[in-house]
């Protein structure tokens, strides 16, 4: 009698013990950010004026106005300081699970309508026939922390907005089909080629030991191709290089449809400008989610730099759900 409800209660065991894990795996995953403790704040530097680096630091940095004065205002003009540094303005969640709200604690929605619900097919961290291919969605949050924690009272030159989601891929058609988003980027044809690709190569090592070469617009570095302006990657060996260029090709898409513009150089001194071709120096990208990169000369790493060593980290089994915090160099004409 033992015997027999041992092999009754035995395969119950093991299933109580297996469903766990697999649940585990297929369900979205994150952490809320900590503004003081998951943000690297050495990445507000360097801090110029002018040329001068007033608050020096080891990162790479765009170049400065030539002058530390500045003329901006009509019609009676006024008479600046020319500043630089760099600013957190936004959060976004990257992941292979629609509606995966990576940096609101792995919040998983259910919109009631079928749009954006579909599987992302896509690598697995147990591996799988896409394994080295992504198609990922992106959640792009409005987070302009040093406005928001009142670190800085009155500086004109800083984005004052709330806390809010600002847009969510799993409602766009152009970020889940390449045919369609042809519709912003039909010069990716240009690029389809191998020297074009071969080129990007150059960019991964400019972007590893400086900046990324803007020249080269049509790469993302070691990260790979910037087109199409779109999450399917299909040249992915790793959820952080995925990830990251996802959230690359993102930003670009914004630049594109004139939600993102220009911030820095001389240009950026009286305010934003068009920017439909992305300068990917512009940006500085940092790690939050899973494990938060917080110091170290390989956090806020720029648009297509090397993720090793430290340059990005995952969870194991985990791990295929990222959130980044978006860094912007912004020059701006104090008066």
């Amino acid at each position: 009698m033992k015997r027999l409800l041992l092999l009754l209660v035995a395969p119950l065991l093991l299933l109580a013990y297996s469903a766990p894990a697999r649940a585990l795996a297929a369900t979205c995953t994150g952490n809320f950010v900590n503004p003081i403790t998951d943000v690297c704040w050495s990445c507000l530097f360097p801090l110029s004026i002018g040329p001068l680096k007033v608050w020096p630091s080891k990162k790479p940095d765009t170049k400065n106005p030539a002058l530390p004065v500045c003329v901006c205002g009509t019609p009676v003009p006024r008479i600046g300081i020319a500043v630089g540094f760099w600013e957190p303005i936004r959060l976004a969640d990257v992941s292979m699970r629609p509606w995966c709200f990576v940096n609101l604690g792995g919040l998983k929605l259910d919109p009631g309508f079928d749009i954006g619900q579909k599987a992302l097919s896509g690598p697995s961290a147990v591996g799988g026939k896409h394994q080295n291919s992504g198609q990922w969605h992106v959640h792009w949050y409005f987070y302009p922390l040093i406005s928001w924690l009142q670190l800085v009272a009155d500086f004109a030159c800083l984005e004052f907005s709330q806390v809010d989601i600002a847009y969510v891929t799993e409602i766009d058609p152009l970020w889940q089909n390449s045919e369609l988003t042809a519709i912003l980027n039909p010069e990716a044809i240009l690029f389809a080629n191998p020297i074009a690709l071969a080129a990007c190569a150059v960019d991964c090592v400019k972007a590893t030991v400086g900046l990324p070469l803007d020249e080269l617009f049509w790469c993302s570095g070691c990260q790979g191709g910037m087109y199409p302006l779109n999450g399917n990657i299909s040249a992915q060996y790793g959820h952080v290089q995925g990830s990251r260029l996802a959230v690359s090709r993102f930003i670009y898409k914004l630049h594109r449809m004139g939600i993102l513009w220009g911030s820095y150089g001389t240009n950026g001194l009286c305010g934003n400008y068009p920017m439909p071709i992305l300068r990917k120096g512009q940006y500085r990208i940092q790690s939050v989610n899973p494990i938060p990169m917080v110091s170290g000369g390989n956090t806020c790493k720029p648009i297509g730099a090397h993720t090793q060593p430290k340059g990005g980290r995952m969870v194991p089994v985990i791990g295929e759900d990222m959130g980044y915090l978006v860094w912007r160099k912004r020059n701006c004409c104090l008066l």
